[in-house]
Formats: C-alpha cells, structure tokens, sequence
C-alpha cells in the first residue's frame, strides 16, 4: 500500500513539475487556465473548489482534486500551482489560491480583502503562464468577474517597449461564467491603469510634454466625438498670465503644454462637470535646487498626476460613463539652465498673488497653482487635482495610501468610498490653518513656494500653499508620491511604476454619474 502511494506522488509531481519542452504538443498550442481554490474554514483543512473549478475538476473525474491533495493539501493566498497536460483543450492549469472564502470587506483598512485576494491570485497565476509563454489564458471569475479582469490585466503589464527581448504578449478571456460585462469592465478599467503606467514608465527623452499631449490625443481618438482635446502653447499660457507655471518651464528647451481635456457623456448642460487637475512635470531636476544624483531617473514619473488623471478621462469615455469631467494637465520639464528660475526670485500666478521661490524643487505646486486658478473659470462641479508632489507623502504613508487634503466632507467620503471597491486606498489629511500661516509668512511676496519651516509637515505645508488658490467648496488634493512606484507593496503589480490610483478616479467619477 505504501508503495503504491509513492507512486501516486511520484505520478503527481511529473504532472506538476515537468519540463516544458519545446517538442512537447501542448506547447505549440500556448493555451493555459487559471483556476480559483480558497481555504477551507474546518479544523481539518483542505480546499474549497470555485465553481469554475468544481466543474473543471468533475469533467476530470476529479483528477484535478487529487492533484491538489497529493501536491498542495493547504494551498496559501497567492500561491500557484501549475498542472500539465491534464486536459486537451488546457495544456497549462494554474491553480491560484484565494484565500479564505468568508473574507469581506474590512472597515478597519477600509477595502473588501475578498477583490483583493482574487486580484492577487489571478495576477500570480497569469504571470507563471505568461513566463511559460502561453499566450492566451482564460480565467476563472473566482466568484468576481471585475476583480479576476483587474488582476489579470494589470499582472501581465510589463514595460518593454524599448527591449529587444520581450515578454509574451497575452489574451485573455473569461472561463465558464456569465458575468461577461463585469469582466469586461474590469479590463477596462486595468487598461487605463495600464495606460498610467506606459506613461510614467516611459523615459523622460521619450515621453516630452508635446509627446505626452499628443499620445493622449491618440490614445483618445476612438472617443473623439465625447471628448474635445485642447493642446495649449506657450502663447496661450503667456496670454492667460500663468506666471508660476512659465517659471518652472523657462529652464527646460522643451517648451510646455497645457493640455485640456472635456468629456462629454451627459449631453444635459445642468450637469456640472467634475475637474481633473493632474500635475505633469515630463522630469523633475529640481532646477537650480538640484535634486541628489541618486534615483533622479525615477523623476521621469513626476508626471504621475496627469498620466492618472488623462488616463482616467480615457478610461471613462470608453465606458461611456454618463458624467461631464475637464481634464487639466500643465506640462512642463523642470531643468536647470541661464534661463532657469532662481532661488529667492518672485513671480506672479494667474490670480495675481505673487510667490517668492525659495526652492525650486518644489515646483509641482507652482503649475498646480495657475492650473487650479483656470479651472476655477470653468465652473467646475468638484475639483480634484493629483501630483506626485512631496517626498513628505511618502515619509508620512509610504505605499499605504494616497494623501487627501479636502475642504469637503462630501468629496472624502466620496473618495474614500471609491478606493474601498478598488482596493487602492486613500487616506485623509489634515488642513491645519498652522501650515497656512507658513506659506502666508513671506518676506519679499504674498506667498512662499516651501514655507517658513520646509522640512516639518512638508505635504501640509504643499497642500496649504495649493489651498491659496481654491475657492471652490469642494475640492480635494491627491498626494501620490507615496504611491507612485511598487516594489511588492501591491502583489498584484510587477515593481515598477504603480498607475495609482487611476481605478479610484473612474470609480469615483462612476458614483457620481450613477448619483446623479
């Protein structure tokens, strides 16, 4: 008896851990699966089979099952297990595990761990296929349709534009479920993640502020009668008197851009448009207060907050999302040169305040600043404005959450609504009228551009300064620098920049349209 249990094992682990040779047939095919199994909740424990996999596993007379007893009798969240030649039509099954089935939403960390678990699993097991290069791949819904789409789309998204050697591109497809609208919301909304993060990846050299413009006026093309892009020059910006902006791009040969973009999904003129506002440094130097040498070329993804913001419009005018939105983004370089803007110089925004420029550096502030003046005279229904702007953010929260800084109730919890179903959290900040006086305390101008005290409370301190330059009741600042890259903080993105949080903007912009 005991011999022939070893030689069940022995069978199991050349069904699981086999070379993958060329000669083999089942490779000329490239055709994989990703299966679904959560934990079971009994002392003895054990799995508990999806649906999908369930009847997977009864149209192999429960093959499949005994495989997982024999290879992995407790499969952990996130983990894989890769089955070979078991089924004609699947030479490659990979067996994710989810976690436990009774997993919901926590209040207490504010997202449902359930999507997430599903998220991260599909994720891993699309990515040990897409290493095997198999080339399409269906997927279990795992009971989630949208969160199995997200974790497949955003897991297999690598930048490899620029490499001779590239990974295998993948399709994919939902397996044995009805849920195809959810699925395919959940790709989509992946895809315009995606999109974020090509943007921010990019190297500086390639993704200029005029490349950058005219790649969301492509990449918006097949929306273009719902969306009207506006590509700004340096002759609009001058006439629209955006001091503090010029004073940032004057240093750089490329010249600036600020790009405008109005989606028009509710036809209905009473509708308010919510705005976007998305800072777009194209590389941050620093300018004359220049940045250590040290990780400097991940300053290429300064533009964070318009890579998320554009991406977000794109995002919602291919779901047809019946909301108006204006999308904002100043595009600029931020370098040192004879033209470059000088510590201690002063310049004059858009609504005439003048700013002394300390630290030039801080630079995300001062084209937010004429960015947040004009969007003011669009009449804007709430104004939310995201940039990568303090290294503070990331030393306060690191990879956690986004920053909010608000001046309404309404739009936080709104906000932080939306993050809970996309699990890409945000958390809120305070706007202690201390950090106000700090920038109001200036010497030559009616505004510092770093404060009287830089280094305490810098994300406050930033978020006051912008507070300056609002009057709308509702608006929100979105610090992203904490999560604008991902080294494993989020399971389901490979490192690299992050995207975040452009799923929480579609899905806030969503609510609203379905409010009303």
């Amino acid at each position: 008896m005991f011999g022939v249990r070893k030689a069940i094992q022995a069978t199991a682990r050349n069904q699981i851990c086999r070379p993958f040779s060329a000669s083999q047939t089942y490779l000329q095919e490239r055709k994989g699966l990703v299966l679904g199994v959560f934990e079971k909740e009994t002392e003895d424990g054990g799995l508990h089979l999806t649906e999908a996999t369930a009847r997977f596993d009864q149209s192999l007379s429960g093959k499949l099952s005994e495989l997982l007893k024999i290879a992995s009798p407790g499969l952990k969240k996130g983990k894989t297990r890769i089955f070979y030649g078991i089924h004609q039509d699947f030479p490659c099954v990979a067996v994710v595990g989810l976690g436990k089935g009774n997993e919901g939403f926590c209040g207490a960390e504010n997202w449902d761990a359930r999507k997430e678990n599903i998220r991260h699993a599909v994720s891993a097991g699309c990515q040990i296929l897409q290493e095997l290069e198999v080339n399409h791949i269906e997927v279990d819904d795992c009971g989630d349709a949208k969160s199995a789409a997200e974790g497949a789309v955003l897991g297999l998204f690598s930048y490899d534009q620029l490499k001779a050697k590239k990974k295998t591109r993948v399709t994919t497809q939902l397996h044995g479920s009805a849920a195809v609208d959810d699925w395919r919301k959940g790709v989509v909304y992946a895809e315009g993640q995606n999109l974020a993060r090509l943007l921010m990846e990019a190297p500086a050299n390639h993704i200029t502020p005029t490349s950058f413009a005219d790649t969301i006026e492509e990449k918006i093309a097949p929306y273009a009668e719902r969306v009207t892009v506006k590509k700004r020059s340096t002759a609009w910006i001058k006439e629209q008197q955006m001091g503090a902006f010029l004073s940032v791009a004057r240093g750089s040969e490329e010249p600036p851009v600020f790009l405008e973009l109005h989606y028009n999904g509710c036809p209905d003129r009473k509708q308010l448009p919510l705005m976007l506002v998305g800072k777009g440094v194209t590389f941050d130097s620093g300018g004359i207060s220049l940045k250590p040498s040290q990780s400097m070329d991940a300053m290429r993804a300064d533009m964070g907050g318009a890579a998320t913001v554009c991406a977000s419009i794109i995002t919602a005018a291919a779901l047809n999302l019946p909301v108006n939105i204006i999308g904002l983004a100043p595009l600029c370089e931020n370098m040192p040169s004879g033209k470059a803007t000088k510590p201690g110089d002063v310049v004059t925004a858009m609504n005439g305040k003048t700013i002394q420029v300390d630290n030039t550096d801080a630079e995300g502030r001062l084209i937010l600043a004429d960015a947040l003046c004009y969007g003011h005279t669009l009449n804007p229904r709430a104004i939310v404005n995201v940039a990568t702007l303090t290294g503070a953010m990331d030393v306060a929260l690191g990879s956690a959450a986004t920053g909010v800084f608000t001046n309404s109730d309404w739009l936080w919890e709104q906000l932080n609504k939306a993050s809970a179903v996309t699990g890409d959290r945000v958390w809120r900040m305070p706007l202690f009228q201390h950090y106000t006086k700090q920038v109001t305390d200036c010497q030559l101008a009616d505004l510092n551009n770093i404060g009287k005290y830089s280094r305490a409370g810098g994300a406050c301190t930033a978020a006051a300064f912008l507070r300056e330059f609002v009057t709308a009741p509702h608006w929100a600042h979105l610090d992203i620098a904490g999560v604008m890259s991902n080294k494993d903080e989020v399971p389901y993105l490979r490192k690299g920049m992050s995207g975040r949080p452009t799923r929480t903007l579609v899905e806030f912009a969503a609510s609203l349209a379905h409010s009303g």
